[in-house]
C-alpha cells in the first residue's frame, strides 16, 4: 500500500480576519482550528505522518495547538503560500520521502475521513485528486458594482482541499514553478499540477468542509458544530481523609498545610472529582474502572494523569468541553488564595481557556467530617459537547 502522508500548509497570518491571532489558531468549539485540522488527520489509519507548515512566529501556538498529537516537528514556511508548499514538500524530498501527499489548508478543520477516503482513492487513477463542488449559484462577472456579464456556471466547481498527488510529480511541479520567474500566481496546488501538465482528478467535496477566512466563517463553522452534536452535562464527587503530610494536593497545585490528603494516588480530590464528572458525561464508568485503586502502579500517581486521560477520551469522540464547575468543601486550607493558580492548571491539563474553569470553595459550618477537619470532599459539574451519533 503507497505511503501518504499529509502536508498541512498553517503558516498564513490571516489578514482577513480582525485581532492579533491567526485565525488558525483561533478557538473554535474550545480548540484551536488548527488542532481540528491535526486531530482529523492524525486520527486517519490511511496517513502515515502529519507534516505541519507554519510561521517562524508561531512555534508556541503549535506547540500548544498540536500537544498530545503524534506530529512530526514543524517545517519553518516561506513568504507566500506557494512557497511554504515548495519548503514543506522539500523537507519531506529531504527525508523519506512518501509516495502521495495530501496538501490541506490549516484553516479548514471540517475535514472528514470519507473526503479523505475519496482523495486518496482517485491517486490510483491521476496522478493529483482535488475534493469540488459544482457552482450552483447564477455566476456574474462584475466591475465597480456593475454587471459586466453573466458567465455560464456549466462546468464550474468550487476547488477544496485536501488535494492528493503523487508525490514525486507535485515537487517537480512546484519546483518548475518557482524557478519560473515569468509564472503566472497559482491560487492553489492543483493549479501548479494544471500548469505542470498532470492529470487532476476531481471526487465529491463537501458543504462542511468550511475554510474560514472572515469572522462570518467562525460563525458558519460554529453553527455546523452544534447542528452535529449534542450537549451533555456529567457530575462527581469525591472525599479523601486527612493522613500526616506538609502540604495538599488539590486542584493539581500543592497547598502548604498541616496535614496531607491520604489516597492510593496522590488523593487529589479535586481532580478526581472532576475526571469523574467529564466519564460520566460521556457514559465512560468511573475513575476507579480506568485506574483500579488495586493496582498498584497508580500508588503516588499524579492525578493529572487521570484528568488528562478523561480528556483524551472526549476528544476520540469528537467532543470538547465547554465548563467545568468544581466546589472544593473544606475548613482548612484556605482555598480563595489559591483558586486562580488551580484554574490554571486544570484549564493547561485539559487544554481549554481558563475562562472555561471555575473553582469555587465553601465550608460546612463545623458540621459533618469536614466541619470536623478530618478531610476535604468536591462536587464537580462539566459540560461538554459530543457527536449526536455517539
Amino acid at each position: 500500500m503507497p505511503e501518504t502522508v499529509a502536508l498541512i500548509v498553517a503558516a498564513g497570518r490571516g489578514s482577513r480576519m480582525p485581532g492579533d491571532i491567526p485565525k488558525q489558531y483561533r478557538h473554535l468549539h474550545g480548540r484551536p482550528i488548527l488542532r481540528h485540522v491535526l486531530g482529523a488527520f492524525t486520527a486517519h489509519p490511511g496517513i502515515s505522518e502529519v507534516h505541519t507548515v507554519i510561521h517562524p512566529d508561531d512555534g508556541d501556538r503549535f506547540a500548544d495547538a498540536s500537544r498530545g498529537l503524534d506530529m512530526s516537528a514543524p517545517i519553518v514556511g516561506g513568504e507566500t503560500r506557494q512557497d511554504s508548499v515548495r519548503r514543506g514538500l522539500e523537507s519531506l524530498a529531504a527525508g523519506s520521502a512518501p509516495d502521495l501527499v495530501l496538501i490541506h489548508d490549516g484553516a479548514r478543520p471540517f475535514v472528514s475521513p470519507a473526503l479523505i477516503d475519496r482523495v486518496i482513492g482517485e491517486l490510483s487513477n491521476s496522478e493529483a485528486a482535488i475534493p469540488a463542488l459544482p457552482v450552483t449559484d447564477t455566476v456574474k462577472r462584475v466591475d465597480r458594482g456593475v454587471i459586466l456579464e453573466t458567465v455560464d456556471r456549466g462546468g464550474l466547481f468550487r476547488a477544496q482541499t485536501p488535494q492528493g498527488f503523487r508525490f514525486s510529480a507535485v515537487l517537480s511541479a512546484h519546483t518548475k514553478a518557482a524557478e519560473n520567474t515569468d509564472s503566472q500566481s497559482f491560487t492553489d496546488d492543483a493549479s501548479i499540477a494544471e500548469a505542470a501538465g498532470l492529470r487532476v482528478g476531481v471526487v465529491a467535496g463537501e458543504e462542511s468542509n468550511i475554510k474560514i477566512t472572515h469572522d462570518n466563517d467562525m460563525a458558519r463553522a460554529a453553527a455546523w458544530l452544534l447542528g452535529t452534536c449534542e450537549t451533555r452535562v456529567g457530575s462527581g464527587f469525591d472525599v479523601h481523609a486527612f493522613g500526616p503530610g506538609d502540604c495538599v494536593r488539590l486542584g493539581g497545585i500543592d497547598i502548604p498545610h498541616s496535614q496531607a490528603l491520604s489516597g492510593h494516588s496522590d488523593a487529589d480530590v479535586a481532580l478526581h472529582a472532576l475526571t469523574d464528572a467529564i466519564l460520566g458525561a460521556i457514559g465512560d464508568g468511573d475513575i476507579g474502572s480506568h485506574f483500579p485503586p488495586s493496582d498498584p502502579q497508580w500508588h503516588g500517581a499524579d492525578s493529572s494523569r487521570f484528568l488528562a486521560h478523561a480528556a483524551d477520551l472526549l476528544r476520540q469522540r469528537n467532543g470538547a468541553l465547554v465548563h467545568a464547575d468544581l466546589t472544593i468543601i473544606c475548613e482548612q486550607p484556605r482555598i480563595g488564595v489559591h483558586r486562580d493558580a488551580m484554574r490554571a492548571r486544570i484549564a493547561d491539563i485539559l487544554e481549554v481557556d481558563v475562562g472555561r474553569i471555575s473553582v469555587k470553595a465553601t465550608t460546612t459550618e463545623g458540621l459533618g467530617f469536614t466541619g470536623r477537619n478530618e478531610g476535604i470532599a468536591t462536587q464537580a459539574s462539566v459540560t461538554v459537547t459530543v457527536e449526536a451519533s455517539t
